[in-house]
């Protein structure tokens, strides 16, 4: 039988079974004997307009293409049809692998995705930090898994529809990661963790596309998806309420999610807040308390419950340090190098020193010019133009 014409789903642990039941061999994309490919392409397919066009453009280019959709709902943890990775993506994204002839398998990675995204989300909060769950589900799961089912199969390259470009340097001898052409969609941010093994065994297929681009395509090949929108929230909270979503999955006793006092940068108490984990660095709005002047969140500190709140000035940071570092230009910083850095996803870079902290792997990034909501829990991300450096964790 025709592997494009049959449903199947796969499990990470190696399960493999069809929809009716009837079950498949763990060699779920056997090598057709005699095929001339540029490369075999385990292709992670959202059912969204952008990971459809990379398959197609792939396919396009000679490439072998083997479509999976990641399954990481399981209709308790999110609301399954309001969220990416719905059930309708995957219907989407089996449509689309239909119409390009090629195969498409379901990877359930529930399990991994509830360990490696959402309680580390639900954790990160509650200890007063930001987390930016996209990047752990790019970089545990997206990479980390997707490369690792490429692996057991076999295969050459795992592809995304990531707005970003990878670029061989002779001269270093490295791959690097470069911004996508289209700045404006560019998702190089997300992606500062990738090792040289993973860049290796990756193919950006919309690196030097626009999202228009990408649109036409998808309308001049009939695919049903072309005008779909974007998600826009995290997957896993569509409704954007992260408190209570926390609140429902952890309980109401976490001191995290009761009230506490709102004090100022001199620590004269001037309100009280409804939990830390319902604030954000940076926010202006919703906090409660007037003053001659906008208030800013400054710092959620959750073992004394306190939300330190602050005027525009007193939000202003100079310097930050991150840990959990990974460089992808070069293995080390060895002398401070001007760069530009991003700390979070829509930022424009900003210009900053950056030095290795004797003693340790963390990073200290010290501003041209002072920044707000530069939050504990985020990634900030070092370029050199159009090239990342590498990034880390916000400490």
């Amino acid at each position: 039988m025709d592997l494009a014409s049959r449903n199947q789903t796969t499990s990470l642990d190696g399960e493999a079974s069809l929809h009716n039941d009837e079950l498949l061999d763990v060699e779920v994309v056997p090598h057709a004997k005699g095929a001339t490919s540029h490369g075999r392409v385990l292709m992670a397919m959202s059912g969204g307009v952008d990971s459809s066009v990379a398959a197609l453009i792939l396919q396009q280019e000679g490439y072998e293409v083997i479509g999976v959709t990641m399954k990481l709902f399981d209709g308790e943890t999110a609301d399954e049809d309001s969220s990416c990775c719905s059930l309708e993506d995957t219907e989407d994204a089996k449509q689309v692998a239909l119409r390009l002839g090629i195969p498409h398998y379901t990877f359930n990675f529930k399990d991994a995705f509830e360990h490696a995204v959402i309680d580390k989300f639900c954790e990160s909060y509650l200890q007063g930090l930001t987390p930016n769950p996209c990047i752990d589900c790019n970089r545990y799961l997206k990479f980390d898994r997707l490369q690792q089912r490429r692996r057991e199969l076999d295969l050459d390259f795992v592809a995304t529809g990531h707005y970003a470009r990878r670029v061989w340097d002779k001269e270093r001898g490295r791959y690097l990661l470069k911004t996508a052409r289209d700045k404006s969609k560019d998702q190089s941010y997300v992606l500062y963790h990738l090792s040289q093994d993973q860049l290796a065994h990756m193919l950006f297929p919309l690196g030097e596309l626009t999202k228009s681009e990408v649109r036409h395509l998808a309308a001049d090949h009939g695919f049903s998806n072309a005008e779909k929108a974007e998600s826009q929230d995290i997957c896993f909270v569509p409704d954007g309420d992260y408190a209570s979503f926390i609140t429902r999955r952890c309980g109401t006793e976490i001191s995290s999610l009761q009230p506490g006092p709102i004090v100022d940068t001199e620590g004269n108490i001037l309100g009280t807040h409804q939990g830390v984990a319902h604030y954000t660095i940076g926010q202006r709005k919703g906090i409660g308390v007037a003053g001659p002047e906008p208030y800013f969140v400054c710092r959620k500190d959750a073992q004394t419950n306190e939300l330190v709140i602050g005027t525009a000035k007193e939000t202003a940071i100079e310097k930050i340090t991150i840990g959990d570092v990974n460089l992808i230009a070069f293995d080390k910083i060895s002398e401070p190098l001007q760069a530009q850095v991003k700390t979070h996803y829509r930022q424009q870079a900003q210009a900053a020193s950056v030095r290795a902290i004797p003693g340790s792997d963390n990073l200290e990034i010290v501003f041209d010019q002072a920044q707000r909501g530069c939050a504990p829990g985020q990634a900030a991300v070092i370029y050199d133009g159009d090239t990342v450096i590498g990034g880390g964790t916000i400490l």
